[in-house]
């Protein structure tokens, strides 16, 4: 579990978090949406422990954040960042095994219990027939399945994932979210991060929306994700359109029209 309570955070002068509360429990979806600004990336860098400079409190299961050390966070939080190409060539295997480095000591190599943990993550996500292929060759859509399985290899039951489909098309979106789903329904906590409202709708339990760095909206996804909302946050003109698949988000787009 995560628990903040009135957090606040400033780049010297310039307010980013402003008295940010909220709790996600274990087995839940939380997603953060907020325009670009509203200090999502920021939150997330206090939780993990990258930004210490505020006020206010984080809480990891139970333990204030502030007395834990990088690798004590590490057994608790993994973080899984937007695809990003790494600055040297290593093998799928190779990636995966670097979750498993905060449970070793730092001069020593991987051993064959830390082999088997990362290759029980990649044949959790079906991956494993990867394993020896070059990181840098993989799809989007495969290299994010591979940072997923990376965070799992820490074995931690807390993970944070900044914007996972931005850089995916939509058929991997709808894979790498199902996986997501999957795992908070199998205990995890996640806190992802996302422009489409969309995607919450469709995954989230609950969203935290954030705008100019203060909480806008937070509880069940449906409940609170409404068109004034999305207007509140993004400037934008929406209604909801009630389908079997759930709500569907769709702009009001104004045509001219033309004699």
């Amino acid at each position: 579990m995560i628990s903040v309570s009135h957090l606040n955070f400033a780049y010297e002068k310039t307010p980013v978090l402003r008295d940010v509360s909220f709790t996600a429990q274990a087995g839940t979806l939380l997603a953060i949406l907020g325009p670009n600004g509203a200090g999502k990336t920021t939150l997330f860098r206090c939780i993990l422990g990258e930004q210490t400079r505020y006020t206010g409190t984080i809480a990891v299961d139970g333990t204030d954040a502030r007395t834990l050390s990088t690798r004590a966070l590490a057994h608790r939080i993994a973080y899984i960042p937007q695809i990003h190409a790494p600055a040297f060539r290593y093998s799928v295997q190779d990636m995966v095994l670097m979750g498993t480095t905060h449970r070793i000591s730092p001069l020593s190599a991987p051993r064959e219990a830390q082999r088997e943990i990362a290759y029980s993550a990649m044949r959790r996500l079906g991956i494993e027939s990867l394993a020896e292929h070059d990181f840098s060759h993989l799809s989007g859509g495969e290299q994010q399945l591979v940072y997923i399985a990376r965070a799992l290899a820490q074995q931690t039951k807390i993970l944070l994932m900044d914007e996972p489909t931005s850089s995916l098309d939509y058929g991997n979106q709808l894979a790498v979210l199902s996986t997501v789903r999957t795992l908070a329904d199998d205990g995890y906590t996640v806190l992802l991060s996302t422009h489409n409202p969309q995607h919450a709708i469709w995954y989230a339990d609950e969203i935290l929306a954030l705008h100019n760095g203060a909480v806008a909206a937070q509880g069940p996804t449906r409940e609170q994700l409404t068109p004034n909302l999305l207007k509140a946050i993004y400037g934008t003109d929406i209604r909801m359109l009630q389908t079997d698949s759930g709500p569907m988000i769709l702009p009001n787009i104004h045509k001219e029209e033309h004699t």
